[in-house]
């Protein structure tokens, strides 16, 4: 197959793309673009024509995407509830076809998906190969939460911290997913935060952990500017079941900056045991030890997912807090 009769191919199945109304069609072009591309590069046919292979897989795989989010997902066989004559009613299979049927994998419609949810800049990134879709996904998370964290322009005496942690590989079976309530961050964004511009320079910083994360979580103390002292544990009174053991609770690392010790020399206990209630949500006791510790100087919550009177709080749900 000559190099122009590669390009009519491609050119072809654009076509077929923009008039495709199915999902299945859709998929049938990236199929064609995938063949395309791999026979070129095969067979030498040059840069350009590969180029054009890989802009149609991107483009027919976005919208595939759009198609994907539109369309009803297969509800299968189940029991309705109720009971004719003693047994259950159950609701005939789902007509919709799965994604088996039109020949589409999870992980298909999981990237597709993403492609069709990046900004247009972004995507052509994606499509030219500057970026991966998995950097550019990352990267729009990590933007997500630094315009939801603008650091002011003050200085504070103590910073209260619940960084969206990112646990990858190491997230453990007994941790709900954290994805699934705002956007997480990687580590090494963690640490770009410019913290240690908002301390004073004696200062405190109340650092919120989970034992999978607790390694990584030294090195945003040494990057924000401020030294591991002590922690107070939180224990969630219900169990999780982990990797290695029953994990019921979390870690408050306290840190310090200068001379960072409390005003008040007042010894609360290191254990602090309270159920646990939304997710993410903290003890409300803590502010109040800390306030009893540090009663002067400002204080800012960082990640803030509730509002408290006398702090200043930014976060990823700052415009949803309640006193």
């Amino acid at each position: 197959m000559s190099t122009d009769l590669v390009v009519a191919q491609l050119s072809s199945a654009r076509s077929a793309l923009v008039k495709a109304e199915t999902p299945s069609a859709v998929k049938l072009v990236m199929d064609v673009a995938e063949a395309a591309k791999v026979y070129a590069q095969r067979q030498k046919l040059g840069a350009e024509v590969v180029g054009r292979a890989v802009a149609l897989q991107f483009d027919a795989e976005k919208r595939l995407g759009e198609m994907l989010k539109g369309t009803p997902k297969n509800k299968g066989t189940r029991a309705a509830g109720g009971n004719v004559s003693g047994g259950t009613v159950v609701v005939p299979p789902d007509a919709t076809p799965t994604l088996a049927e039109i020949g589409i994998d999870k992980k298909t419609s999981a990237r597709a998906q993403k492609l069709d949810s990046l900004p247009d800049d972004v995507y052509e990134k994606v499509r030219s190969g500057d970026l991966s879709v998995t950097q550019a996904t990352r990267a729009q998370k990590a933007q997500a939460i630094a315009r939801a964290v603008s650091l002011p322009d003050a200085k504070y005496r103590v910073i209260y911290a619940d960084p969206p942690w990112s646990y990858g590989n190491t997230q453990p079976d007994y941790h709900t997913e954290q994805r699934d309530h705002y956007p997480v961050m990687p580590l090494k964004d963690i640490c770009a935060l410019p913290i240690a511009s908002i301390a004073e320079d004696n200062a405190a910083l109340f650092l919120w952990v989970t034992s999978p994360i607790l390694e990584e979580s030294f090195q945003v103390i040494k990057a924000w500017g401020f030294k591991y002292k002590a922690a107070f544990v939180w224990d969630k009174v219900k169990h999780n079941m982990g990797h290695y053991n029953s994990v019921r609770h979390e870690l408050l690392l306290i840190c310090t900056r200068g001379s960072g010790v409390p005003e008040v020399p007042k010894l609360y206990d290191s254990v602090v045991t309270q159920e646990r209630g939304a997710h993410s949500a903290k003890p409300t006791i803590f502010y109040d030890m800390i306030e009893t510790l540090y009663p002067s100087g400002k204080k800012i919550e960082l990640f803030a997912r509730g509002e408290r009177s006398g702090w200043d709080g930014y976060g990823h749900q700052a415009d949803s807090r309640a006193t």
